[in-house]
């Protein structure tokens, strides 16, 4: 019964973490676009968020396996998230837009490796964490309906704001558990050395999924004619398989993490060649639904494996680090194409990136 508290506190507080995440990236490049027509200073803004996070889940991660706690870096994590989407209200020119985002950046990156750890540590069945952390794809859902539902590119700031707040409520319900201390030098560089497949797979795969992120919804507007909820529709569909799909891996699907990781990284491909085709804004739901899809299984097994084989905190800062890497080098490179070609084109070189994602991904060995 405890344990199952114990879970039911984490969902909740995994929830709001992801919606209050959520509910401004996805429209960041819209927000980005009221303070620049710069195609490449919006790749450059959508970047900065994410350059920060490297820095601080690389760091804070690995703080965390040495110190032996979760729960300090994630309850510091969501006050400090709390503060800095908020100022995103206030940010009403490029200048001060970068600093928000930066600082967003950081604050995420504190708590985001501690509370993948903290949910796979809570379970004995470690299986069963995965019904715990597809909270995190049911809560980017709950924040992009809040985004459509809103339909202000200020009022989401406030409400992304109030959802860190409600998630540290629960946080404060949850047990101080102590793991053993991960302090021996070197340990980063070894499990990156180790793992060095799957996070090369997983880099190369993002950078092609984050270049398409930055002009999808531009292109959803300008080229498709939807609107600010319709969007929220499309990403909807994404968000609800993840969550659907990560629930299932915890009692029907029972194939190897790698397996997992090497499906999610190779399917990916699909979704854009489709995208690159459709003709109506709401011809993108089926392939955000197969985008959700691989993200299931990607993240789950990629993340679970390495969790299994090596320092919790550490390896899971390193891949969340390793798509903040990718989230910055893809939209410098979309910007850089649209402005030289156009939406589709960038379509095109994700295809062609995560083509090369998945050869590499048929090196990782179970």
């Amino acid at each position: 019964m405890q344990k199952i508290q114990v879970n039911n506190l984490v969902r909740s507080a995994t929830f709001f973490q992801h919606a209050g995440i959520s509910i401004v990236f996805v429209f960041m490049p819209i927000i980005a676009k009221g303070v620049t027509d710069s195609i490449f200073e919006i790749g450059l803004i959508v970047a900065s968020f994410s350059f920060a996070q490297i820095l601080s889940e690389i760091y804070f991660g690995r703080h965390s396996d040495k110190k032996g706690t979760r729960l300090k870096f994630i309850r510091i994590g969501f006050i400090g998230c709390a503060a800095a989407f908020g100022l995103h209200y206030f940010a009403d020119d490029i200048t001060l837009l970068f600093i928000v985002r930066i600082a967003a950046g950081v604050a995420t990156g504190i708590m985001i490796p501690a509370m993948i750890a903290y949910a796979y540590e809570a379970n004995v069945d470690k299986r069963r964490a995965a019904t715990v952390i597809s909270f995190h794809a049911l809560g980017w859902l709950a924040g992009i309906a809040a985004a459509g539902f809103a339909n202000d590119l200020k009022l989401i700031f406030l409400i992304s704001s109030a959802f860190f707040v409600i998630g540290f409520i629960f946080t404060a319900r949850m047990p101080n558990t102590l793991q053993e201390k991960e302090i021996e030098p070197g340990t980063t560089k070894r499990v990156i050395s180790k793992n060095k497949y799957m996070f090369l797979s997983l880099l190369l795969r993002h950078i092609g999924a984050a270049a398409v992120w930055v002009i999808l919804p531009i292109m959803l507007i300008e080229k498709l004619g939807a609107e600010l909820y319709e969007i929220s529709i499309v990403y909807v569909a994404n968000t609800l398989t993840a969550f659907v799909l990560m629930n299932l891996m915890a009692s029907k699907i029972k194939i190897s993490n790698v397996t997992k990781f090497k499906i999610g990284i190779g399917c990916t491909t699909f979704v854009f060649v489709g995208l690159a085709v459709i003709t109506e804004w709401w011809m993108a739901m089926p392939f955000m639904a197969l985008v959700g899809a691989t993200w299931a299984f990607l993240f789950i097994g990629g993340n679970f494996h390495l969790m299994e084989n090596n320092p919790r905190s550490t390896s899971t800062g390193i891949f969340s680090s390793t798509i903040s890497i990718a989230t910055v080098i893809g939209p410098v490179i979309s910007g850089g194409i649209a402005f030289l070609f156009d939406y589709t084109a960038v379509m095109y070189f994700a295809i062609a990136v995560i083509v090369c994602a998945f050869i590499v991904s048929l090196k990782i060995k179970k």
